[in-house]
Order: C-alpha cells, then sequence, then structure tokens
C-alpha cells in the first residue's frame, strides 16, 4: 500500500510541476502584451488653494488617471535628489508624494505650471512647493503654523487629488 501511495505522490507532483512549468511562458508573454498596453504616466500640471470658512484646501491637477498618493507629516521639508532645505515659515509640515506621477513630458519639458515655492497667509496653510519630480514621483510640501489635521482624496472629471485642513 505505501508503495501505491508513494508513485501516486510522485505521479501528482510530477503532474503538478508540468502544469506549473507550463504556465510559466505564457505569463512572460502576457507580462509584455501589458506593458505595451499600460496608461501613461499621470502628468501633474498645477497646484492651486483656497481658504474656506472650516478648512483650507491644497488641489493637486492631474493629467490622466489619480495615482496612488502618501500624504505624510513630517520634521521638516527638503527637496528631493539635493536635500536642501525648503523655505517656507512654518512649524509643521506635510509631504506630499503621487507616484507614479511626473511634472514633465517626455521630452523633458515641464507640463507644471503651478507654484514652485509660494507663500501663503490662510487660516492653516502657510506655504506650499514642488519638492521633486523625479523617477516617477511628483512630491509637495505644505507647511503650516500649528499642527495639521487632514483629510486627503482624489476626485474625477477632472482628475485632482485633494487634501483638506481643518481650521
Amino acid at each position: 500500500m505505501h508503495a501505491r501511495l508513494r508513485q501516486f505522490t510522485a505521479l501528482a507532483t510530477g503532474t503538478l510541476l508540468a502544469a506549473c512549468l507550463s504556465f510559466a511562458a505564457p505569463a512572460s508573454a502576457s507580462t509584455t502584451a501589458a506593458a505595451t498596453t499600460q496608461a501613461p504616466t499621470p502628468l501633474v500640471v498645477n497646484a492651486r488653494w483656497a481658504g474656506h470658512p472650516t478648512y483650507d484646501r491644497i488641489v493637486i491637477d492631474l493629467q490622466g488617471y489619480a495615482p496612488a498618493v502618501t500624504v505624510t507629516p513630517v520634521p521638516h521639508l527638503v527637496y528631493d535628489g539635493s536635500g536642501k532645505p525648503v523655505p517656507l515659515p512654518g512649524k509643521y509640515f506635510l509631504e506630499i508624494r503621487l507616484h507614479p506621477a511626473a511634472a514633465h513630458d517626455d521630452a523633458g519639458q515641464s507640463v507644471y505650471h503651478g507654484p514652485k515655492l509660494q507663500k501663503i497667509n490662510l487660516g492653516k496653510l502657510k506655504g506650499i512647493a514642488l519638492t521633486g519630480d523625479y523617477e516617477g514621483y511628483v512630491t509637495f510640501g505644505a507647511a503650516f503654523d500649528t499642527l495639521p489635521y487632514y483629510r486627503a482624496f482624489p476626485l474625477h472629471s477632472p482628475e485632482r487629488f485633494v487634501v483638506d485642513i481643518a481650521r
């Protein structure tokens, strides 16, 4: 009985391995096909802000789809690549990072028409800066005098990303 069980196990293992190998080759072919039909990298074209009675709002305008975005409190703002400090007033800062995204076209020309560094005097928001556009990441920094309580979300038609900061 043990010999038949071993024989059956060996046969089942061989069949499973053969099936896995047969699926491996088409997977790489389908990956190549998918890469050629992938949507172009979304472009960051503008950043704007506004004060409202109970919150300040930052809006990042996009062309294409809305990429993944992380909003992170950081102790200070620096420019991507150089690490130089961003000269914005404030004691508290948020880093807004979009990926995949670009603020330039395939020829390397900027498509971003918003502010690169802007001091602002709203209820909470004291400044905004474009701090990076490198290797598929576009990064902004926002400055505040007091600890920001925020909500971040995408909006569609047209595509944009929003950060609301409570006053």
